[in-house]
């Protein structure tokens, strides 16, 4: 509704855009490809378990390499440092802690608090800070918050970003663009040269409302419908309206 655009949401099954699925069946594999190839905007959500991450990972190519609006939360953040790690970073056998337990090079890895034996009731919940790093003041999705240094998103996950491969990813060009308090959690991705590529390893729909969009989720709408720059732009305009603020901090918002 911010964008004032008809909005005409594909789901996608991811399995369909792996190699098996042309084995078995050609038409769900071409249709599935059909529909991502001509998607404005792709976004990969949160979730748990090995299925369908490699056709996921093979979607985050094509917006990366096409130039197409990607947003990924949680699960979709952590499959984009995988496939940038492995694509651009070229680092040899990149993996998951939880989707590829013996791979060399773990670009994604259980947090240091989490007990590994015992899954339940050890997940990082709640609202944390994401303080905005210097240096990215270029960030697309920062611009949207206009001057705030930090923001506070809710949170749900176990797994995290390799601190030890920060530096890395970062020399072949993936900005973490959000990181906690501490400077060691790493909360949002972007690439700097492309009309929206967002990961956030928060989950921006917890404080999204269809009157108060995040900013997260209204960032990557804008920037499928081709209007980022204009909805930035009266963001700003707007100084200290209220929508200014994120959802939860905004007056009545509950």
């Amino acid at each position: 509704m911010s964008c004032r655009k008809k909005l005409k949401v594909i789901w996608v099954d991811a399995s369909h855009l792996e190699d098996e699925t042309l084995e078995v069946s050609p038409a769900e594999f071409h249709k599935a490809w059909h529909n991502v190839c001509t998607a404005d905007g792709l976004c990969v959500p949160g979730g748990f378990g090995t299925r369908a991450t490699l056709g996921m990972m093979k979607a985050i190519t094509w917006a990366r390499t096409k130039n197409v609006p990607f947003l990924g939360i949680c699960l979709g953040m952590q499959l984009a440092v995988i496939e940038y790690a492995r694509n651009v970073a070229e680092i040899e056998d990149a993996g998951s802690e939880e989707l590829h337990p013996d791979a060399k090079n773990h670009a994604i890895v259980y947090m240091p608090e989490v007990d590994k034996t015992k899954l339940g009731g050890t997940m990082r919940l709640g609202k944390h800070p994401c303080i905005f790093q210097p240096g990215t003041e270029w960030s697309k999705l920062r611009a949207l918050y206009g001057s705030a240094p930090q923001i506070q998103e809710r949170h749900r996950h176990r797994y995290e970003v390799n601190p030890e491969m920060v530096d890395r990813l970062e020399k072949a060009g993936l900005t973490f663009v959000g990181k906690d308090v501490k400077g060691e959690r790493m909360e949002i991705i972007e690439l700097k040269d492309h009309p929206w590529f967002v990961g956030v390893q928060f989950h921006p729909e917890y404080l999204s409302r269809v009157l108060s969009p995040s900013f997260t989720v209204l960032g990557f709408f804008a920037a499928a419908a081709g209007c980022l720059d204009e909805i930035t732009a009266k963001l700003n305009n707007d100084g200290q309206n209220s929508m200014r603020l994120p959802f939860h901090e905004r007056s009545g918002a509950q």
